[in-house]
């Protein structure tokens, strides 16, 4: 089970605006090269480990993306660092929804302020078990898919990745040390949409037709005194 990598994770790290259709329906604008934020390890939902929580105020938009998870350190990763490099240094792989609550972020951005809140409640990233990388022999031939209520809203290959992961892992590490046991979040497909209080999300990975993970959880609203307001 994968849930050891991730509690051993000193970092995870997500990729953003790493598909096209996915900056367009935003309108955001297309990076020249990858960017990325981390998210706290506690705000890590495992499988069948209760609801997702829901903060009070708070417009929450799932985000599917495949995760990966690292098999040793890198640092400084020269441009050859190559496709078939990156592959030797993936341990296995999961299924990830990155949670973002957008009008959270959106406020932040506006004001030039972090937006590490908007990623980072507890629950916003439910997440698989461990896929072994030998079940995934080409991590550009995985279909994502999320379903809110039943109804489709995310359904892409990651073939469609801008930055692929060599390119990732290279950038990263020039800029901090990846650790044994990261998770690295490699972006999300078009169709982010709206989770909300009494809400069932279903979210699957598979690979030519065959279901290798998924996630099922129900929502509900975030107790507690925090409520969403502006900064």
């Amino acid at each position: 089970m994968s849930t050891r990598y991730v509690e051993n994770a000193r970092k995870i790290l997500c990729i953003g605006r790493n598909y096209a259709a996915h900056i367009k329906e935003l309108n955001n604008t297309a990076p020249q090269q990858p960017f990325f934020f981390l998210k706290p390890s506690s705000s890590v939902l495992k499988p069948d480990n209760g609801p997702f929580l829901v903060p009070k105020g708070a417009s929450v938009h799932h985000e599917v993306e495949l995760g990966i998870v690292l098999n040793r350190d890198l640092k400084n990763l020269p441009d050859s660092f190559s496709a078939e490099d990156a592959l030797e240094a993936i341990d296995g792989y999961a299924l990830t929804i990155d949670m973002t609550a957008r009008n959270v972020q959106d406020e932040a951005k506006k004001k030039g302020l972090p937006w590490s809140i908007a990623k980072g409640f507890d629950t916003f990233l439910p997440l698989s078990n461990f896929i072994p990388k030998e079940r995934i022999a080409d991590p550009y031939n995985v279909t994502l898919e999320l379903s809110v209520n039943g109804e489709t809203k995310q359904s892409d290959k990651t073939d469609l990745m801008i930055f692929p992961i060599h390119k990732i892992l290279s950038h990263m590490s020039c800029m901090m040390t990846l650790q044994k046991g990261d998770l690295i979040l490699t972006g999300t497909p078009k169709g982010v949409g709206r989770v909300n209080p009494g809400d069932r999300v279903h979210a699957s990975l598979s690979v030519d037709g065959k279901v290798l993970e998924q996630i099922e959880f129900d929502s509900v609203e975030k107790d507690g005194p925090y409520v969403y307001k502006e900064t």
